[in-house]
């Protein structure tokens, strides 16, 4: 696919396409479209902060699954991280999802 901008014209208004960044707009939002990540982000949410091994433990999942998943949630910055020695602690990014949650309900209405 080629990703120069489409414009849309009416005669009155002009509407930029840049279909990478609704490629990547699509991603971030696929993000929170997944049972097992909705999963995830309602544990460490519960728990406030959760490492991997805490998190597929828990879940009773491989831990290459809870890190494929984590590794989406922080690419869509979901969630925070915060390294103490080897461990990584992961936390709910509240401002983001809700950024994510208001632009679904705005696509949707």
């Amino acid at each position: 696919m080629n990703h120069t901008n489409i414009v849309l014209s009416n005669g009155e208004t002009l509407v930029t396409i840049d279909p990478l960044k609704v490629k990547k707009a699509a991603l971030v939002i696929r993000a929170l479209n997944h049972k097992l990540r909705l999963q995830i982000l309602k544990l460490i949410d519960e728990r406030k902060s959760i490492t991997v091994t805490e998190l597929y433990v828990t879940l009773r999942i491989e831990q290459s699954v809870a890190s494929q998943h984590l590794a989406i949630l922080r690419r869509a910055n979901v969630v925070n991280t915060k390294r103490d020695g080897k461990k990584i602690h992961y936390s709910v990014n509240y401002s983001r999802s809700q950024q994510l949650v208001k632009v679904a309900d705005e696509i949707i209405n």
